[in-house]
């Protein structure tokens, strides 16, 4: 049997709202690895007419921990070629900070600044206004499916898994709060406490 139905304020029966599903119902962790990051950019690139600038997306939401809203609203005079800087604003009232850009961002970045050198925005659409949150979302969610995920990925799981290879990789938790721009370091901690480095002394065998 269904949901009981419900009177309404006007006095007519109406039936509960359904019950969206739990993220932990729908993929069984919120977070990508970097090897499923790889091939999130390698699906993304090989699909449609804008798979270099999909691709490079992808790249720097991981790289960088970027926000859709960050992603959409990054703008050229945000990044430094020659010198190898990106500034990270962050939504949310995050901290900003100057991230360094390391050789494949820069090689994919001078790729797209040649393709759109009158653009004022870093990821443009073909009538050179910035992408759409929601064009990022499909995007992602696109390549995930061909890549062979095996589950639903969205934007937001790219800084999840920022988070979660800097813990790994036995990286500082404030220098991580501040890389992500957290205001509150309890944001962080949740990245430090599922890493696995933390129990790699516990069996000697």
């Amino acid at each position: 049997m269904g949901e009981p139905v419900q009177p309404s304020k006007t006095g007519k029966f109406t039936r509960p709202p359904l019950r969206r599903p739990k993220n932990a119902e729908v993929r069984s962790r919120e977070h990508l690895l970097p090897a499923e990051v790889e091939r999130l950019q390698a699906a993304a690139k090989q699909t449609g007419r804008h798979g270099h600038r999909d691709c490079t997306l992808i790249m720097l939401a991981f790289r960088h921990g970027l926000r859709v809203g960050e992603l959409v609203a990054l703008r050229w005079d945000q990044v430094d070629l020659d010198g190898g800087h990106l500034h990270v604003n962050r939504l949310k009232r995050g901290t900003p900070s100057t991230h360094p850009l390391r050789g494949p961002e820069l090689r994919a970045l001078r790729q797209l600044r040649r393709e759109h050198p009158a653009a004022a925005y870093v990821f443009v659409s073909e009538r050179k206004g910035p992408l759409t949150a929601d064009t990022v979302r499909k995007m992602v969610t696109r390549a995930g499916a061909l890549a062979g995920i095996g589950f639903a990925v969205h934007p937001h799981m790219l800084r999840h898994a920022t988070g979660y290879y800097l813990a790994s990789k036995g990286q500082d938790t404030r220098a991580i709060q501040a890389y992500l721009g957290h205001k509150n370091i309890v944001h962080t901690v949740r990245y430090t406490e599922l890493s696995p480095g933390r129990f790699k002394n516990f069996w000697q065998d």
